[in-house]
């Protein structure tokens, strides 16, 4: 199999991001939109949002340099999705083919140093030979070690009421009161959604019955009321939209973010010890792994022969 070895693409080489320009993004761009991207990237806003002297629309070039960015910013992405599942699967081969060589190289390090112990009875040696053997041990999880008292999210119930000498109790039931019952129903006719008259307001009377039910589900009469008042003061008013052009420089600026982020990403993958392999032998991975395969075989051999030399000489 053949692997990038680093984040690329040919498309994602043709537009490169340069957050030192004003939007954040580069000039580079498909042809019908470059020099529109390469203008907003650098003129001042004040220019782009004045207009020019061609009529065309103050957004026009704004429009055509998110698109530009959006573009970059898939490419880019699906390089660095592409090269992470190059990394992910060449981690898979890796542990594959070389992780019972490293296994029988720390097993053969733990004989050797056991046998050593064993021999000089030195203290430091007795040391090292049960490090060595507990590197080779698995690490038990923590239900294991605690059987059955408590896992990774804590003491189970019976473990803490035997502890507290508690009896382990099933949840209390909720018995609403006729307030809380009185509030409920006239909440649910109020606010049903089969009243809406639009899709938006059905959604909000959706979202709006789902909390006066878990409200009272809990029997929480204080809750209960104050989503009465909540009703009755009406939706929420929308808040001005921004403009055109503000959308657009928000958007750029989201765009610029997003870039940063997946640079991160890019740089661990690249950077990591897998992704370091990948680099080295980019056309060929196999072979590498072959090759270190072969280092392994030959110290395996190596240990081998020594723990022999310990055996005899016990």
């Amino acid at each position: 199999m053949a692997y990038a070895g680093r984040v690329t693409s040919p498309e994602a080489d043709q537009f490169q991001f340069q957050p030192e320009t004003d939007a954040g993004f580069p000039a580079g761009a498909a042809a019908d939109d470059g020099a529109a991207a390469e203008t907003v990237a650098g003129e001042p806003q004040g220019q782009v949002r004045g207009g020019d002297a061609g009529g065309e629309r103050p957004e026009a070039r704004l429009e055509r340099a998110v698109r530009a960015a959006e573009h970059a910013l898939i490419e880019f992405e699906i390089a660095v999705e592409t090269f992470r599942v190059e990394v992910e699967n060449f981690s898979r081969l890796h542990h594959q083919k070389l992780g019972p060589m490293y296994a029988r190289l720390d097993e053969l390090d733990a004989q050797i140093a056991e046998a050593k112990a064993a021999r000089t009875g030195d203290p430091e040696d007795v040391r090292a030979a049960h490090e060595a053997r507990a590197r080779v041990m698995p690490m038990p999880g923590v239900e294991e070690l605690f059987h059955g008292w408590m896992d990774s999210d804590g003491l189970f119930p019976e473990a803490a009421a035997m502890l507290t000498d508690q009896p382990v109790r099933p949840p209390e039931r909720v018995r609403p009161s006729e307030e809380a019952r009185r509030l409920y129903r006239e909440l649910a006719r109020r606010a049903h959604p089969d009243l809406a008259q639009d899709e938006g307001e059905r959604k909000r009377r959706d979202e709006f019955i789902a909390r006066v039910n878990a409200a009272y589900g809990r029997g929480d009469e204080a809750l209960l009321r104050e989503l009465s008042e909540e009703w009755d003061a009406g939706p929420v008013a929308e808040e001005s939209r921004p403009s055109r052009s503000e959308e657009l420089y928000a958007r750029l600026e989201w765009l610029a973010r997003r870039k940063e982020l997946l640079t991160l990403v890019a740089r661990e993958l690249e950077e990591g010890a897998i992704g370091a392999m990948l680099r080295l032998a980019p056309d060929d991975p196999d072979r590498l792994l072959d090759e270190i395969a072969e280092q392994l075989l030959a110290q395996v051999a190596e240990r081998e022969a020594e723990l022999s030399r310990f055996l005899s000489q016990g």
